[in-house]
């Protein structure tokens, strides 16, 4: 058998470590049952969040707190713990005159993250915490699992995104952006509610895969013998709406593409899509920033964001310019479709260019090489050729061109009109 390298003994050591508390904390399971005391799903009514509960706090006042136990102090007879949620943390204090032998037996049962329901009076300690001084608590789940030992938060990656319980439990900064992207949602329907649109679910499954060029995840119907797809898009059925009649609608619904994956894509994702009749991309972008620009303020209370140590102002109107416009800018010369050299302009500047590509399909990767990662500030990038926007509207003024917009914010796009 060969030899075990240090790294591989250390994690043989650390998983063996982790089976031996796995099984301590069923023993402690058996325990809890053997006296009589189920360990999940008892009722419990707190005083509300751990942080209302903090906002109610007065000393010599009765207060019910619920959390996750995420440190303990052991001072011999008296015990000092933290409890946590998503909205943060408090401190309890338990003694045995306080709750009497037979509880603290109950709480040598208790391990870091187990669930507890506490009651208990108000006061401050001398290091001026706020704490609680525990009478009754009740077991609400035991964790069978220990949890990572850092508090200061999950740094696995790969834990991170695959045990998304695990990053929400020990990063702030997870459950900050958890809560964000909620209201962000909450905010959006209320914005679209107060200009007249319609949100509408529509069908996943579908018989054909289109409104997008992407590959789609596949399903058979055995009932109707059909073969379907999972939607790589939400427009077919949105623009059906237009034709029933609903002047404006949208929808915040998951898409589905079997491609690869990175920090711009994943095979599962949400997206938000809209339609109003008798609009132009004009229309589109004043929506776009008005939602962008409102949805920032009602979640931060700002207009102001900072990405990536840059702050963005979205206060202000957003940057307008054309693709062929940008890209004439980033090479520093006058780009046009109908130019002779432009094959040769892109690769002096570092673009591929397959022999096949017509000149549409040149500027459009020169742009997203060139352009796109630099274009920081919230702009709209129009007018993109027709032969890489075939659906869109033909130019009002330019046949060779389309009525294609893309937002774009830190270097990314962030939707397409």
């Amino acid at each position: 058998m060969p030899k075990l390298t240090p790294r591989f003994t250390f994690a043989r050591r650390n998983m063996e470590e982790e089976n031996e508390l796995i099984s301590l904390r069923h023993k402690k399971l058996d325990a809890l049952r053997a006296r009589g005391s189920e360990p999940f799903g008892a009722n419990f009514d707190p005083s509300g969040s751990i942080a209302e509960v903090r906002g109610k706090f007065k000393e010599g006042e009765t207060l019910h707190v619920a959390g996750r136990i995420t440190a303990h102090r052991d001072m011999g007879k008296s015990h000092f713990l933290d409890l946590r949620d998503a909205t943060g943390r408090l401190q309890i204090y338990i003694h045995a005159k306080e709750v009497g032998a037979e509880a603290m037996d109950l709480f040598r049962l208790l391990d870091l993250g187990d669930l507890i329901g506490a009651e208990g009076t108000c006061f401050v300690t001398k290091t001026a915490e706020p704490t609680l001084k525990v009478h009754n608590f009740v077991l609400l789940a035991k964790a069978l699992r220990p949890l990572p030992e850092k508090w200061h938060g999950l740094q696995d990656i790969e834990a991170r995104y695959r045990q998304r319980y695990l990053d929400l439990i020990t990063n702030e900064r997870s459950r900050s952006i958890f809560q964000k992207r909620i209201a962000i949602v909450s905010e959006t329907r209320r914005f679209f509610e107060q200009r007249g649109f319609l949100e509408v679910e529509t069908p996943i499954l579908q018989t054909i895969a289109g409104g997008a060029a992407a590959e789609p995840f596949t399903a058979h119907h055995k009932a109707l013998g059909l073969d379907l797809y999972l939607r790589i898009a939400l427009e077919l059925y949105l623009k059906r709406c237009i034709v029933g009649g609903i002047k404006r609608v949208y929808e915040i619904g998951r898409n589905f593409r079997n491609e690869g994956v990175s920090f711009k894509h994943s095979p599962e994702f949400t997206m938000l899509e809209l339609y109003q009749a008798y609009a132009d991309y004009f229309d589109m972008m004043d929506v776009t920033e008005a939602l962008a620009r409102t949805a920032a303020e009602a979640v931060t209370g700002s207009s102001t964001v900072t990405y990536r140590g840059r702050t963005i102002d979205l206060s202000k109107a957003w940057r307008r310019t054309t693709v062929l416009a940008s890209v004439s800018e980033a090479v520093g010369t006058d780009v046009a479709l109908d130019r002779p050299d432009l094959a040769d302009l892109a690769r002096s500047h570092g673009v591929h260019v397959d022999p096949a590509w017509g000149p549409g399909k040149i500027v459009l990767e020169t742009y997203e090489k060139l352009v796109q990662p630099e274009l920081f500030e919230p702009t709209f990038v129009m007018d993109f050729p027709r032969e890489v926007s075939p659906l869109a509207r033909p130019h009002r003024d330019d046949p060779a061109l389309t009525e294609h917009v893309d937002p774009v914010i830190g270097g990314m796009e962030l939707g397409t009109a």
